[in-house]
């Protein structure tokens, strides 16, 4: 049994019917969907036409919010449908950044993930899904794809079907008939905020406890008035009368020349993961690269002195817990943060990597303990450099599992360079806490940082294979976070291989610039990909 969706956009009218049903069936709060109804427009005036796109959970046969969920609250069942627990869930927002489909969202009242469910309450009563139950012309038909003699089987083995997104390989269980690339693909439209109903594109999706201030501000006048304080922000031009006649005139220039075009859309999420993550990144890396560096020291100069390596120990304890603080901080339930250690979804690089840094972690304890004892365990030195090294790269292999953003797909390649900013960072620590090491280390921070030139020439320059990493890469180098970018490369790479190499007396403030590059760099790349419409 496969249970599955077919959309038949013959017969739908854009009505809404199945968004209000599922809302009303599973009690949804303002401002976030189960389902969702998206409409295009094509032609110009008076020879156009809409089109109506149902989008809601694909029920994928291979589900990456499965696989990347910490605590299995989202599961396969034996059915076909992807259920969830939100009595397990512990708000991480993984699953959101997994979705192609843009399928879950945060329900505000609960701080846990959601999303359809296919009703599966009434079907094991034996019931159709709410909205195939209220559609008014029959345009959502559900049933069981494995058997043949179903209708459903019978629409996408007799119709012409399109699935959404199918590059992404997640097999999908939700068909469109007479569907057309313009309703399924993001990219063939944009999402410029000049239409009259733009105001769902400003987003309360994950902010839906801010969805009654939106609502207030959704009216045609506010929007014409918002739209017109931003052209005056820009041009530096007053707002008045004429200003607002202008922004309506372009909008109605937009509406007549565009070939294709939103009119209706899907609550934006926003950024998901928000400063927490690149901060975790950035302390992760000094953390794990200054044991690195000082097991480096350890087995090719001899090891420090104990006073050195006492604190070299004690920073990396700090800022690992560090780590751990903003972890905590950035999923929407922390009081259910040890679900990831007690109840593991193991195939979560959520879950490898909390255990991973946990280990890393009592390892560095024991090196604390036996400094400070003096118990001779120097084999401690090598198993910590191992979850050392595994703690620095194991979030590339956790943004590969966030298989909706396609810049992230490189998991080796990013591995390297997250290696890469440990190596730089404790570098710069060693200099610190070791000041017979600056010259040493000060020779491993330049080509650190060589190494991390290359490594963003390599993503910036080479030729990219999916529209969404290209256009990650134009926001990158040309959107509004260009700036916070190109400082990283300026400020924390070309300034401190200058100084490296020119001021020999100013090592320490090239290694602090130096840091302060990881973090602007790692800011950019992951808050970047995730203003890309994945709907």
């Amino acid at each position: 049994m496969n249970y599955g969706f077919v959309i038949d956009n013959r017969m739908c009218i854009g009505c809404h019917a199945c968004t209000v049903a599922c809302k009303s069936e599973h009690d949804v709060p303002i401002g976030v969907n189960r389902t969702h109804v998206k409409y295009i427009e094509k032609g110009e005036f008076p020879n156009n036409t809409r089109e109506f796109s149902v989008h809601r959970c694909n029920h994928c046969a291979d589900a990456p919010c499965v696989e990347i969920c910490p605590t299995t609250a989202l599961h396969n069942r034996a059915d076909g449908i992807v259920d969830f627990d939100n009595d397990r869930c512990i708000g991480c927002k993984s699953c959101m950044q997994a979705c192609p489909y843009d399928a879950l969202y945060i329900d505000p009242e609960t701080n846990t993930a959601a999303k359809c469910n296919y009703c599966a309450h009434k079907i094991d009563g034996g019931y159709e899904p709410a909205c195939v139950v209220v559609c008014p012309v029959e345009a959502i038909i559900s049933g069981d794809l494995d058997d043949t003699n179903s209708k459903i089987a019978q629409l996408v083995a007799n119709e012409e079907t399109m699935t959404r997104k199918p590059e992404k390989m997640t097999d999908p269980n939700l068909y469109y008939v007479n569907g057309t690339n313009e309703m399924l693909d993001p990219n063939a439209t944009e999402r410029d905020g000049k239409y009259l109903w733009s105001e769902q594109g400003a987003g309360v999706g994950h902010y839906a406890k801010y969805a009654d201030k939106r609502l207030s501000e959704s009216d045609t006048e506010n929007l014409l008035v918002q739209l017109a304080m931003e052209n005056s922000a820009r041009t530096g031009k007053p707002i008045d009368k004429r200003a607002i006649d202008n922004v309506a005139q372009e909008i109605q220039q937009n509406v007549d020349t565009q070939a294709a075009r939103r009119v209706y859309d899907s609550p934006s999420k926003g950024v998901l993961w928000g400063w927490e993550v690149p901060a975790y990144v950035w302390t992760k890396a000094i953390a794990t690269g200054t044991f690195l560096m000082m097991a480096v020291w350890h087995f090719f100069n001899g090891g420090l002195e104990s006073s050195s390596e006492m604190v070299g120990l004690i920073t990396t304890l700090v800022f690992m817990g560090l780590t751990g603080g903003l972890l905590v901080k950035d999923i929407d339930r922390p009081d259910r943060f040890l679900y990831v250690l007690l109840r593991p979804q193991w195939k979560s690089w959520l879950v490898r990597g909390a255990y991973i840094i946990t280990s890393f972690g009592g390892f560095v304890s024991l090196k604390l303990l036996d400094n400070y004892l003096q118990l001779g365990l120097d084999w401690l030195w090598i198993p910590g450099l191992v979850f050392a090294g595994l703690g620095a790269v194991y979030t590339a292999f956790l943004f590969n599992q966030a298989r909706a953003r396609d810049l992230w797909q490189t998991p080796i390649q990013s591995a390297i360079h997250m290696l890469v900013h440990a190596i730089m960072a404790g570098s710069v620590v060693m200099m610190i806490i070791a000041p017979e090491s600056i010259q040493w280390m000060a020779n491993i921070l330049f080509w650190g940082i060589v190494a991390n030139m290359i490594i963003m020439a390599k993503e910036i320059l080479m030729p990219h294979d999916t529209p969404d990493t290209k256009k990650a890469i134009e926001l990158m180098t040309k959107g509004y976070y260009s700036k916070c970018f190109w400082a990283g490369i300026v400020i924390g790479n070309l300034t401190p291989i200058v100084i490296l190499n020119t001021v020999p007396s100013m090592i320490l403030i090239a290694g602090g610039l130096a840091l302060i590059g990881i973090y602007l760099t790692e800011f950019v790349r992951i808050r970047v990909p995730q203003m890309i419409p994945l709907s």
